[in-house]
């Protein structure tokens, strides 16, 4: 993770520095793609209702796939194999959610089709 860091040596002498900070001087780190988090705090904040929609649609799959993982961290290593390991888990979850809503003999007949 690349963070930048920014400071001033006349922080001292600034005039407004009682409400800038409380230190010698005000240092300041970010992160390389701070931006982008920045942007969507922006969206969020313009379009709060969207956080109600994303934890309706999104939120309650992690949760759930967390809960059958165990709570844990991944069972393998590398960027490659925890990515295979997710993929099965979602898998897994979409072929239950697709059980539970079209039954095991409907899903067979499109699986086979």
């Amino acid at each position: 993770m690349t963070l930048h860091a920014y400071w001033c040596s006349v922080c001292p002498s600034c005039s407004i520095k009682a409400q800038c900070t409380t230190g010698n001087e005000r240092r300041i780190k970010r992160w390389e793609h701070e931006a982008v988090l920045d942007a969507m705090q922006a969206r969020l904040d313009r379009e709060p209702e969207k956080m109600g929609i994303r934890r309706q649609t999104v939120e309650h799959p992690f949760g759930t796939l967390k809960f059958w993982m165990g709570s844990t961290h991944f069972l393998t290593k590398t960027l490659e194999h925890v990515r295979t390991e997710m993929s099965l888990h979602v898998l897994a979850y979409n072929l239950k959610r697709m059980m539970k809503i079209l039954g095991i003999r409907p899903l067979m007949q499109v699986v086979q089709a």
